[in-house]
């Protein structure tokens, strides 16, 4: 019983471990980009924002979707209408926190990181919905 414990405590420590891993991996690929970050992991009632991020005159929410293998469906395929609308709330109440910070527009990009570190794979969908 004990040995269960000790193994179910620790796949979610690894699981945020390997999370950190690629948005840290997302991040570096953005800000070569030239993307700078305002925030990281804002967490509300209505659910999470990975990256807060601008670039140039614009705001940029980014969501960060990690597959080991691509098998069964790429991380942006997993952001669906549901996802969507988390995002957006989210978002909104980033913004009615934040209202000093004004941009010229905002948008939602996806960042579909695949594979095994350090040979991660990245596809990156710009204004993705």
């Amino acid at each position: 019983m004990s040995a269960t414990r000790s193994t179910t405590a620790s796949f979610p420590r690894n699981s945020v471990e390997r999370g950190k891993e690629v948005e840290d991996f997302a991040l570096r690929y953005l800000e070569r980009e030239k993307f700078r970050l305002l925030e990281r992991n804002f967490h509300c009632k209505g659910g999470e924002l990975d990256l807060i991020m601008t670039d140039r005159d614009e705001l940029v929410f980014v969501e960060v979707r990690y597959r080991g293998s691509v098998d069964f469906g790429d991380g942006i395929e997993s952001v669906d209408r549901h996802k969507q609308r988390k995002l957006r709330i989210a978002a909104e109440t980033w913004l009615q926190r934040n209202p000093q910070i004004t941009f010229r527009g905002c948008r939602f990009d996806v960042i579909s990181v695949s594979g095994k570190s350090p040979n991660y794979q990245i596809e990156w969908v710009d204004d993705a919905f």
